[in-house]
């Protein structure tokens, strides 16, 4: 019985052109995400108080280590996808170079997958960190209610 390929292969097919658009879409995404990153840390700070409570302490902990580990990676991704653009050159000298263009492909479509499971796990990363910040406000308004009264 044979085994059959389930790897993407449609790289393959990818126009110069449409690679150097994922590129500048991927390097779009990732620059917000930057940018949002700069917001959680001012939202952490703004509610250090309550993200210290020693009742959530340990779960809140997590949150805002995973979001550091995710700022890296973010960078680390954003290095990653400019070389890349910079090295499509390969694709568009016209000098046949099978060797380094099937390189930049596989290449290619390993930032395919990396950015998706990274856009996929900051998805989720970003739900927990405003479920967290909207219990805070939640907590933080019926103590004001109750205190009002």
């Amino acid at each position: 019985m044979e085994t059959i390929q389930t790897h993407a292969r449609y790289v393959e097919w990818l126009s110069a052109d449409e690679m150097h658009n994922h590129s500048k879409e991927w390097l779009s995404q990732l620059e917000f995400i930057r940018d949002e990153h700069l917001f959680f840390e001012d939202l952490i700070k703004s509610n250090t108080l309550q993200l210290i409570n020693p009742e959530k302490f340990a779960h809140n902990k997590e949150i805002i280590d995973a979001i550091n580990r995710s700022q890296k990676h973010n960078n680390l991704l954003i290095e990653a996808i400019q070389t890349h653009e910079n090295e499509l050159k390969i694709l568009v000298d016209g000098i046949n170079q099978p060797k380094e263009e099937e390189a930049y492909k596989k290449e290619h479509r390993g930032l395919i997958v990396k950015i998706s499971e990274f856009l996929k796990y900051y998805r989720t990363l970003k739900v927990q960190l405003f479920d967290i910040v909207k219990a805070i406000k939640k907590e933080e308004k019926i103590r004001l209610l109750i205190d009002g009264k």
